[in-house]
């Protein structure tokens, strides 16, 4: 049988292009989540490995989508070719059990995490750039809400009223609320 494996970062993002990869090479089976490929968490992954026998194929349509990391990478081929399962990275091909594929493999999945590992560096050099030079640099996602909307609905609030009522009145939520009044 052959098996497929989605997976995007966020809850933003769509798995309709991979789905239609994953079926067009003639997955069967498609297992899909969102998590984040930093996660240990990937529980759809899990039970896919688990439900796995010996002749089955995967499919992944990244080697990014498949493991976090090359040591994670390879420990899973390593299992799965101990189980006699194939495994079939789109953007790269079928990767097999001899001392070829594997080395093939190694060298992809050091290049993955390489590039993996540049992007949080460039990441961290350009935010630490920007606390430096930009005065207005931020770091995090801007405030829904200003701080004179917060003040105005934490008047609301001292004059009596529920936050439920201030949510009505002003469109800020009761969390928001809640979490933007303890700094007051």
């Amino acid at each position: 049988m052959k098996y497929g494996y989605a997976r995007v970062s966020t809850t933003d993002q769509k798995l309709e292009n991979q789905i239609k990869q994953l079926k067009d090479a003639g997955a069967e089976k498609i297992f899909k989540e969102k998590f984040t490929g930093t996660t240990t968490k990937r529980p759809e992954f899990k039970k896919l490995i688990a439900l796995l026998n010996a002749d089955d194929e995967l499919i992944v349509t990244k080697l990014d989508r498949f493991a976090r990391n090359t040591r994670e990478a390879l420990d899973i081929i390593e299992d799965l070719f101990k189980r006699d399962i194939k495994i079939n990275i789109l953007n790269m091909g079928i990767i097999d059990n001899t001392p070829t594929g594997q080395l093939i493999f190694t060298i992809f999945s050091a290049f993955a995490q390489f590039e993996r590992d540049m992007i949080v560096t460039r990441t961290h050099e350009g935010k630490e750039y920007a606390k430096r030079n930009d005065p207005y640099f931020h770091e995090g996602r801007p405030q829904t809400y200003t701080d004179e909307q917060i003040r105005l609905a934490y008047e609301l609030r001292q004059q009596g009223m529920t936050y439920k009522m201030i949510a009505r009145r002003t469109g800020i939520s009761e969390r928001t609320q809640q979490r933007r009044f303890k700094d007051k």
